[in-house]
């Protein structure tokens, strides 16, 4: 129990009797004691109340103030409502001695008075009044927290981020046979199961107020062709032996188009799963696949376009024409002449006078391991053996921007742009035609089927620009996406080559050897590799 006071009346004076206190309670705050005194216009002197405080043990203290006994004062309630109004807490002063305590219509009146509306507990509260342990904070109501739900999610049964980087053998070249890049998969395998959201419970505070649980999030398995959905539409499985792949968030199954090699005999393919070619693809020809692409042989001027991965076991020699783009990594054994894109990494073991873009980064490494001419763009890292030409080619490394998401809003303000220009057209013939008809000018059949088709593109190109706007909006501008890139040299740097790392770049002046660019206080410097 803890320490209390009592004020009590003695020879028409006002005396304070201290209680000490019991089984292990606290003290009297002397804070609590003098702001009470203070507040009923007892007069005390300070220096007697500190000692007779100090003193305090086991028997009670009575000491005389020099205010004058008026009349009794009864017992004061002080309640505490929580900042979040979950708890409400009571502290009790006694009355002064011989005054009438609290009814417990009084009691509470204190709680009905703030607000108190929910979570006030019968048994405490008689409980609290039998016992009285005054100058104790006792919680009297408690609310009733929310019960969160959770969100659902998604469990896949395959590898959905497979890494091909290609092992480096003891002999210093590039092992780009053996890469595992495909997950296969048998008819009736699952492939992913999906546990649904669970929605949570609304709590209620002390004031009788409504607390919400946290949004849940939803999700539902998405899939392609070959697939079956199981009944209660939590699990998907494979209805084919072949090869399964996760492409933003789709799962997509097939069994391999596979061929020997794309020339006439087979003309272009495009394909919802992935393509194997055992031989070469020949100039002017075109792949595009959903998901993987892998070349056995050599791949001449054509077209390749993967949503997944894209391998070239002997290389690439892009003819000033050829084009890979992949929505996941890709890895040559060289590229030549030839225009690159990919949201993920690059690795190859030569770069000649090529265009290469990078998600992520660049690695050129092996027996050669050289770029040389043309322009590398990565958004991290750029690791090469040796950068440059000792024959003066223009070489260009970038690091430190998204240089896919730079090309992908340069797309949408371009369309964006177009839209404009059409709608700015559309617009007065509309505007022309409305205040005709508004005034009762007759329009024949067909200028008014025209009026509906221009109303038609003028609602689907509007339509289409809030769409931009708003995908603009959820897109980081390149500028603002900065990142601590680099550029790592295990060899030489030859004169020439420029080095663009964010919004700074320089051109090396005199050759190099082992050694690292970063951007550091504005500039590009060069550093040790550690």
């Amino acid at each position: 129990m803890n320490g209390y006071f009592q004020i009590i009346p003695k020879n028409g004076m006002c005396a304070i009797k201290l209680f000490p206190p019991k089984d292990g309670g606290k003290p009297i705050s002397r804070e609590e004691l003098t702001e009470y005194l203070s507040i009923k216009n007892i007069s005390y002197d300070i220096k007697e109340l500190a000692s007779n405080l100090n003193s305090l043990s086991d028997e009670e203290v009575i000491f005389m103030t020099t205010t004058e006994f008026k009349y009794a004062l009864g017992e004061t309630a002080k309640v505490f409502i929580a900042p979040d109004n979950m708890s409400v807490t009571v502290r009790l002063i006694p009355p002064f001695l011989g005054a009438e305590v609290m009814s417990r219509e009084e009691f509470l009146r204190e709680f009905t008075s703030r607000g108190v509306k929910f979570g006030l507990d019968d048994s405490v509260i008689d409980d609290f009044l039998k016992n009285r342990p005054y100058c104790t904070d006792v919680e009297i109501a408690k609310g009733l927290p929310p019960v969160q739900g959770s969100d659902a999610s998604i469990e896949y049964f395959f590898n959905t981020d497979p890494r091909i980087k290609p092992t480096l053998n003891e002999d210093g070249s590039v092992d780009f046979f053996n890469l595992n890049t495909i997950n296969h998969c048998e008819k009736g395998q699952l492939l992913a199961k999906l546990t649904p959201a669970v929605f949570g419970t609304p709590g209620i505070n002390v004031k009788g107020e409504r607390i919400r649980p946290r949004e849940v999030k939803q999700l539902q398995l998405k899939y392609g062709h070959e697939i079956e959905l199981s009944e209660d539409k939590t699990e998907i499985r494979s209805m084919v032996n072949g090869h399964v792949n996760l492409v933003e968030g789709k799962v997509f199954v097939s069994s391999v188009f596979e061929v020997e090699n794309v020339d006439n005999s087979v003309g272009n393919i495009e394909y919802d799963g992935n393509v194997c070619v055992n031989g070469n693809v020949c100039e002017n020809f075109t792949i595009k696949a959903k998901g993987n692409i892998e070349v056995k042989g050599i791949v001449e001027g054509a077209f390749l376009e993967a949503g997944g991965n894209i391998t070239i076991a002997r290389g690439m020699n892009g003819m000033h024409k050829g084009r890979l783009t992949s929505g996941g990594n890709i890895v040559s054994k060289f590229l030549e002449n030839a225009t690159v894109s990919a949201k993920g990494f690059v690795e190859a073991e030569s770069i000649m006078h090529s265009n290469v873009v990078a998600g992520t980064d660049i690695r050129v490494i092996g027996k050669k391991g050289f770029i040389a001419g043309g322009r590398a763009v990565a958004t991290n890292t750029i690791e090469v053996k040796n950068l440059g030409s000792s024959m003066g080619a223009d070489t260009v490394v970038e690091v430190g921007m998204d240089a896919t998401l730079k090309q992908e809003i340069a797309a949408l303000k371009k369309e964006m742009l177009q839209l404009d220009k059409s709608l700015a057209t559309i617009k007065p013939v509309l505007d022309g035609a409305r205040i005709k008809l508004t005034s009762g000018v007759k329009m024949t059949t067909d200028q008014l089927t025209q009026i509906q088709k221009l109303a038609k593109i003028s609602k689907e190109q509007t339509d289409r620009l809030t769409e931009i706007e708003d995908q603009l909006s959820k897109i980081e501008e390149p500028g603002d996406a900065e990142t601590a890139g680099q550029v790592i040299v295990t060899g030489d740097v030859y004169p020439g080559t420029k080095i663009c790392i964010g919004d700074v770049s320089m051109v090396v002046k005199s050759a190099m050897k082992y050694c690292r660019f970063v951007k550091e206080a504005g500039d590009v410097k060069m550093v040790a590799i550690y």
